[in-house]
């Protein structure tokens, strides 16, 4: 056995055949494989194809990797340890990356390597840890600002209004919408069978996102194949830009096609749907990113500012439940006639005349 080959795996694992006849052994080497090393860019190009579908994700997670590529200088390894993650996500933070930016590109990684590993391209595997984010603000549209923006948008393309009115009614994203087929769409509900969860829900339209998916009616040519695919993801943020730009609020850098997410989802909490529904709407896989609306839903909080505008001399009524806002029939106490005094019993009257 050669010095390669026992480095490659235990003996157990190439020793496939052990055989004794007239004391003569004889060995068969099964699996042996030379150890290798490789760039990160080379198991991308080698992998990209199988572990993302072709979009804008997949865009985001080369340049990802072309980063992580360059910040390693090229160096090529068989396996990947934890002092050179912990060193890149060091170098990440210097450029000034948010750890929402390190979580996303470490989620890259992450799966690259995973693959690689599964496929015994590199032999050992660091531990990803993710990093604590901040809850940031989130920026959703006016329903004046709304009107503003869709306006600008209108006057350059039809198609482009029309999806944004979609999107802002049915709080899918961008790519969701753009990959609708009209067998998607039935009576009076849409079903997103491309989502970036893989889990595909159907929610009821609004009457005006059932007015947006007809064509217009000089369309000409053939039918398209849903009521969005004349447009493509560039060509709508390209438009997009220059509205938002024509109505003040091109300096806004949250004021992006994802904001319109983020105003229905905001709409929904505000008008009193309940957290659970939200997230089935918005097709969350976890609860925690609905969460994240959870603030807006202040209409269940005003029966405290009642208590605490309650004069301070007003013991009385601050002690009575009835008067509380959040006063229950589960635990309001209700007040109990007292009992009427039972008859004495005779036993006990007749051994007090016998006294007398």
């Amino acid at each position: 056995m050669t010095n390669e080959a026992i480095q490659e795996g235990g003996s157990s694992a190439h020793f496939a055949v052990f055989s004794s006849q007239n004391s003569n052994f004889r060995y068969t080497f099964n699996k042996i494989r030379e150890v290798k090393s490789y760039r990160v860019g080379e198991l991308f190009a080698a992998y990209r194809d199988i572990l993302w579908d072709d979009g804008r994700h997949k865009y985001n997670v080369s340049s990802f990797i072309g980063e992580i590529d360059e910040i390693l200088l090229g160096e090529r390894f068989s396996t990947f340890d934890q002092n050179t993650l912990d060193n890149l996500i060091g170098t990440l933070r210097q450029r000034g990356n948010s750890n929402a930016t390190i979580n996303r590109k470490m989620a890259a990684l992450s799966k690259l390597l995973r693959k690689a590993h599964k496929m015994g391209d590199i032999h050992s595997l660091p531990e990803f840890r993710r990093q604590k984010e901040r809850a940031g603000r989130i920026r959703f549209l006016e329903r004046d600002e709304e009107a503003r923006l869709f306006a600008a948008i209108r006057s350059r393309s039809e198609d482009a209004y029309r999806l944004s009115v979609f999107l802002v009614d049915s709080g899918c994203r961008l790519g969701e919408a753009l990959g609708l087929i009209w067998n998607d769409i039935q009576e009076h509900r849409v079903s997103f069978w491309i989502t970036k969860s893989g889990r595909s829900r159907t929610i009821p339209m609004t009457e005006r996102v059932k007015e947006v998916i007809k064509l217009p009616p000089n369309t000409e040519g053939r039918r398209p194949k849903g009521p969005f695919t004349k447009l493509t993801q560039a060509q709508y943020r390209a438009i997009w830009n220059e509205a938002k730009t024509e109505v003040g609020l091109g300096a806004d850098e949250q004021v992006v096609p994802h904001i319109l997410r983020h105003t229905c989802a905001s709409r929904l909490v505000q008008g009193g749907i309940d957290i659970r529904r939200v997230q089935m709407w918005l097709g969350h896989q976890t609860l925690s990113m609905t969460m994240r609306y959870a603030h807006l839903a202040t209409n269940d909080l005003d029966g405290c500012v009642v208590v605490l505008e309650k004069p301070r001399g007003d013991e009385a009524s601050s002690r009575s439940a009835e008067n509380c806002a959040f006063a229950s029939p589960l635990t309001t106490p209700t007040s109990v006639p007292r009992k009427a005094k039972r008859p004495e019993p005779a036993k006990a009257a007749s051994k007090r005349s016998k006294g007398k």
